[in-house]
């Protein structure tokens, strides 16, 4: 029996819940990154998150991270929030996103996904957000 939402969001008070990815291979790949270690950064759209909106990630605040199927899947912790124009993210980051070995994939995965989600320029602004991992919630039961 996994770990209701209902009970997460009583453990994690003020966590909001987001799925990786846009589909539910990727969203499952990116979960297993996070999970191995290999991913301690995710990056967003900043016209995803209008002003003031409950959604854009707060360090020190931890968040719920879904499967596919709206399940909970990981407790993740924001470290660091920057905004950052495409164009400028640095290698540093795009490796600790995990999901590539250079910053030209990074670039060449990213201006796709942008693309299947609402336009890329790359100029677009972009949420940082660096994280560490604080319960797969897979290993509860």
């Amino acid at each position: 029996m996994s770990v209701s939402l209902k009970t997460l969001t009583a453990r994690y008070p003020g966590a909001q819940t987001f799925k990786f990815g846009d589909n539910a291979e990727l969203s499952a790949e990116l979960l297993a990154l996070v999970r191995s270690g290999r991913k301690t950064a995710t990056c967003d759209a900043l016209s995803n998150y209008p002003e003031g909106s409950l959604e854009m990630p707060k360090p020190g605040r931890c968040d719920i991270a879904l499967n596919w199927d709206d399940t909970p899947a990981l407790v993740i912790e924001t470290q660091d929030v920057s905004i950052q124009r495409y164009c400028d993210v640095t290698e540093d980051f795009a490796l600790a996103e995990g999901e590539t070995e250079t910053l030209e994939e990074w670039q060449d995965h990213h201006r796709r996904y942008f693309q299947r989600n609402g336009g890329f320029d790359p100029e677009m602004k972009l949420v940082c957000e660096r994280f560490r991992l604080v319960k797969d919630l897979a290993l509860e039961g």
